[in-house]
């Protein structure tokens, strides 16, 4: 019923025409209802053209404009290349003549002019300014071609959200049953493993106040922040309790971190590495340690946590152990696609194990295919996120930046790795306990190991096979078994075969 009013506004000459020019703010207007509706206006004319150079795969800015609706459910708007229409309700609050085509300064101003009268009807609206308004909606504008896309005000908060930089006391930790704060591990070099922290000490009191009556908003507080703070602690410890008092500092996180299973009577040693980030810095620490440990009985290279959006990273890392095979393609439209290559050997032909969970996503996600299509490791796990695509990063020219996740990665073969994601061979989740993982090994051994294959179905319902393969929900549970399992598979020459063979 609404949308027809729209298309009869549009329609009927009597109704009223609340602007004829292109015009429309007078030279005189600067300031309107507190913003500055020509700066305002010429951000959005900037966006506009900018958006116009994008490859959107069919998509306009027609869509942009009516996606202003998004700011409010009362809101439409409807364009037809003459006149663009603004129904509040039951009520024609705007009509505008439509800009004529990269008319870019009209379309700042007809922006500019629909949030303007949105704004007299939405308090929430009025209530933002700057920063907060540019936010809101640019994201609205973006929500019609890119859901994905998002306005950033400066390029150094980029920069600055990009750090892997945390001013924190040094631990991580859970409550108990009891309330108390249980501590599952220790930065290295943070003040916490300077007073000799260790994991499973328990917190009971911070600063005088138990922590069983503290909320957990207040424990984040004192934890970590961006500034610097004391924390006094009353710790409960196998040895005994003692009291220790801990200034935050600055902790610098690694994209990579390095775990060396040292050899024994019945292993060379097992490499581990965890991938935090897909970058440059992530490839140097992994080169470095496949070459120092050039000699172990397998890997196990861990992206549960991985994210990035950096493809030449990725194909680095990706090369150093498939070589040069296809680890991604790249596509901004339906029908044009970019081959990501590696550049040089692999430099290990040790067996991997490749850990992926819901929270492995963008290149993670490529590069964990890369090593399924290349047979390269057995992927254990939980399914991947399904959200592999690639920012492309536009600067505007009042400071801020456009990022805009218009390029979808697909597996280096070109399957569909966005909304369906990566598949395990082993369902982690399925598997909760000593006894569970040795039936697990006995059935791979005795062929009754009745394996699908998911990644190879292209019918398959994702939903119903996350379903299937739940998300592990206890981190301390998650690390136990994938050890467990790993382990197994690499120091177990047969039953790596045997899935690698499947």
């Amino acid at each position: 019923m609404k949308l027809k009013q729209i298309f009869l506004a549009l329609g009927l000459i009597v109704l009223p025409v609340f602007a004829q020019s292109a015009e429309l703010f007078h030279d005189d207007e600067k300031i309107v209802d507190g913003l500055d509706v020509r700066a305002m206006s010429d951000v959005f004319a900037d966006i506009y053209e900018k958006l116009d150079g994008v490859n959107w795969a069919g998509k306009n800015i027609d869509v942009a404009i009516e996606s202003l609706e998004n700011l409010n459910s009362d809101a439409h708007i409807a364009s037809t290349g003459e006149r663009a229409v603004l129904v509040w309700g039951d009520e024609l609050i705007a009509n505008y003549p439509y800009p004529e085509s990269k008319d870019w300064k009209a379309y700042g101003e007809i922006t500019t002019a629909l949030l303007l009268k949105m704004r007299e009807k939405d308090t929430n609206l009025r209530a933002l300014k700057d920063y907060g308004l540019y936010q809101v909606v640019v994201n609205a504008l973006l929500s019609g071609i890119d859901q994905n896309g998002s306005y950033v005000y400066s390029r150094d908060a980029i920069n600055d959200a990009d750090t892997r930089i945390l001013t924190s006391i040094g631990f991580d930790g859970g409550r108990d049953f009891k309330g108390n704060f249980r501590i599952t591990g220790v930065f290295k070099d943070s003040p916490a493993d300077m007073a000799d922290m260790h994991e499973g000490d328990i917190i009971s009191e911070v600063n005088g106040q138990r922590v069983a009556q503290m909320s957990d908003s207040e424990m984040s507080a004192i934890l970590s922040g961006y500034n610097s703070g004391t924390a006094k602690l009353k710790l409960l410890t196998p040895f005994g309790n003692r009291n220790v008092t801990l200034r935050r500092a600055t902790v610098v996180l690694a994209d990579a971190d390095i775990i060396y299973r040292a050899k024994n009577e019945t292993t060379k040693g097992i490499l581990e590495i965890v991938i935090h980030k897909i970058s440059d810095g992530a490839v140097d620490i992994v080169n470095e340690a496949l070459t120092k440990y050039n000699n172990v009985d397998g890997i196990i290279l861990d992206l549960r946590t991985s994210m990035g959006d950096n493809e030449k990273a990725a194909a680095k890392l990706a090369g150093l152990f498939i070589g040069q095979n296809p680890v991604m393609r790249i596509s901004e439209t339906a029908v044009d696609e970019l081959e990501v290559v590696p550049g040089g050997d692999a430099i290990t032909e040790a067996p991997v194990v490749v850990l992926i969970s819901d929270t492995t996503r963008g290149t993670a996600e490529a590069i964990a295919a890369a090593f399924y299509e290349n047979k390269r490791g057995v992927l254990i796990g939980t399914p991947t996120a399904g959200r592999s695509r690639i920012a492309t990063m536009i600067d505007l020219k009042n400071g801020g930046v456009l990022e805009l996740l218009n390029k979808s990665v697909k597996t280096g073969t070109g399957n569909v790795l966005d909304g369906r994601g990566v598949f395990p061979l082993v369902c982690l989740s399925n598997i909760r306990n000593s006894e569970q993982q040795e039936v697990f090994f006995l059935n791979v051994l005795n062929g009754d190991f009745n394996a699908h294959d998911y990644n190879k179905d292209k019918n398959v319902n994702v939903t119903a096979l996350r379903k299937a393969c739940p998300k592990i929900t206890s981190g301390t549970d998650e690390d136990t078994v994938a050890s467990a399992v790993s382990v197994k598979l690499l120091t177990d020459k047969k039953i790596y075969k045997e899935l690698m063979d499947l």
